[in-house]
């Protein structure tokens, strides 16, 4: 089977996690003997990126305003592209690039489905521009695909917004890959600084620094909690996306520039060296279809504390300290819960792992995509 993976960017520092999802769904089907190929724009694109996709066909189209990742226009390329595969994944929603491919498919009457990512809601300063899109294209997008994936059920309002019923909308949850074991050689490429946070106790975001990711909420939930846990310290890792100047002036208003901590954007061994450290990640987001970081950390073993808007209801399972109410004082009570117990803690990591295993890792969820293609192209 030929399957062409479509969004903007898979850069991980401004695509986050439908970068990430976009890049491991592909390395899946690669695994699971199929030809794929990712079609995106050149941003933040290096040798080096492309050589950690393996086997997976990188299609790069020039960016022409990363504002709004516009593409030049490069039509016939899209066409024979679309034309070429047996079926085109769009991710995302807001997207110029998704547009072009859309009209390549309905052109060449090449089936294609749609998985959004939580991202169907309109809202926020661009609201306008949104509604916009989609009287010209967007509802056409959704439902004209030959399926809908959600990867959480709470998404399936979204689509009913959409005109689309549930019956045609198939859930597929974001997964994660058994992490590979830092090696020495690459610890020892760590700063000072670094090396002495990681031996601290901390707890750890993940994530961009924008309104909808909640580090606002996290920050005022620990200096609540600060003299209650003086042995804490909070890091936030994750790119600035407008907040980083007001969370810093916080906490040293606060008197806790000592005990928070701003990494920037981090990968690779580095981030895996922090999830592997902590003693407890906080996703303290606003708003998120699922989070990937919730899988990345509960994979090697770290619990999680979430908001109750995360779509990640199945925590409830291992503990019903891990899903919080998206406030101040709902996060300040859930890391008072959890952190007063650092036993209980890693049991409750260890029966995370497992769950993980179990339904989020990604040759389990390739298979469920592959189905999913061959009932869209099998012969009437």
């Amino acid at each position: 089977m030929r399957i062409l993976n479509v969004n903007s960017t898979i850069d991980l520092k401004s695509g986050g996690g439908t970068a990430e999802r976009t890049v491991q769904m592909s390395r899946a089907m690669v695994d699971a003997g199929q030809q794929c190929s990712i079609l995106t724009l050149d941003i933040n694109i290096n040798s080096t990126r492309i050589r950690s996709m393996e086997a997976i066909d990188v299609i790069l189209l020039p960016c022409l305003w990363k504002r709004f990742y516009v593409p030049k226009l490069v039509w016939g390329r899209v066409k024979r592209l679309v034309q070429a595969s047996d079926i085109v994944h769009l991710m995302g929603h807001w997207s110029i690039l998704n547009v072009l491919v859309f009209i390549a498919a309905i052109r060449t009457s090449t089936p294609y489905v749609v998985c959004p990512a939580g991202a169907l809601g309109v809202f926020g300063r661009s609201a306008l521009l949104k509604r916009a899109y989609n009287i010209l294209v967007g509802n056409s997008i959704i439902r004209r695909a030959r399926a809908c994936v959600a990867i959480t059920r709470a998404e399936f309002r979204n689509f009913e917004d959409y005109g689309v019923p549930v019956k045609r909308v198939t859930v597929i949850p974001n997964g994660v890959n058994d992490p590979k074991c830092m090696s020495l050689q690459e610890a020892q490429f760590f700063d000072e600084k670094t090396n002495s946070l990681l031996q601290r106790k901390f707890l750890l975001f993940m994530g961009r620094l924008n309104l909808i990711k909640g580090p606002d909420m996290l920050l005022d939930a620990f200096i609540q909690v600060a003299e209650q846990i003086p042995s804490y310290h909070l890091v936030f890792a994750g790119p600035d996306n407008g907040m980083l100047e007001k969370l810093k002036i916080k906490s040293e208003v606060c008197g806790l520039t000592h005990r928070v901590h701003f990494l920037g954007h981090i990968e690779g061994g580095i981030k895996n060296a922090f999830y592997s450290s902590t003693d407890l990640l906080i996703v303290p987001s606003r708003q998120e279809a699922m989070s990937i970081v919730a899988l990345e950390a509960g994979i090697r073993g770290k619990p999680v504390l979430v908001t109750d808007q995360c779509g990640f209801e199945d925590l409830l399972e291992v503990s019903q300290n891990l899903i919080v109410p998206a406030t101040v004082v709902g996060l300040a009570e859930g890391i008072l819960t959890l952190v007063q117990d650092r036993r209980r803690l890693k049991m409750i990591g260890d029966e995370l792992m497992i769950l993980i295993r179990d339904r989020f890792t990604w040759p389990e969820l390739a298979s469920n995509y592959l189905s999913l293609y061959k009932d869209i192209i099998k012969p009437d």
